[in-house]
């Protein structure tokens, strides 16, 4: 019965609770991120390329048409769905970071440690005790 205890107690720490809570938040976050970036984002850089960007890859071998009219065997690099990743990522990294900025910026700032007290030190207090020891034999 204790580890099961151990383990609830580990399990509703307030830091693991935070974590949970913030890994839940991030996931529906990458959602919109993603919506945004394929159907905003996407589409206007599309513009440039003449093509939807999504779509833009590189044929290293072309496929075969099957009797469904699908194209199969073919061989292509999807650089134009890794670029939208790069994009959600760098979206996401940049909120992020802008959040943990602003966190920091509200955290009460620590007040500096009053200096040591000025005067003889420990050395030297303890060398005048044993002089003045010395004098009184």
């Amino acid at each position: 019965m204790g580890m099961l205890k151990e383990f609830k107690d580990f399990a509703m720490k307030g830091n693991l609770v935070d974590i949970a809570v913030g890994f839940v938040m991030g996931a529906a976050f990458k959602q919109v991120v993603t919506s945004f970036t394929g159907g905003i984002v996407s589409p206007l850089i599309g513009l440039i390329f003449k093509a939807d960007f999504k779509d833009l890859k590189y044929v290293v071998k072309e496929g075969t048409l099957n009797d469904a009219g699908e194209k199969v065997g073919e061989v292509a690099v999807l650089y134009g769905d890794f670029i939208t990743n790069v994009i959600d990522f760098i979206i996401v990294a940049f909120v992020m970071f802008m959040i943990i900025k602003g966190i920091n910026a509200t955290k009460k700032k620590e007040e500096p440690k009053p200096e040591a007290p000025k005067g003889p030190s420990q050395e030297d207090l303890l060398a005048e005790i044993r002089d003045l020891l010395a004098k009184q034999k």
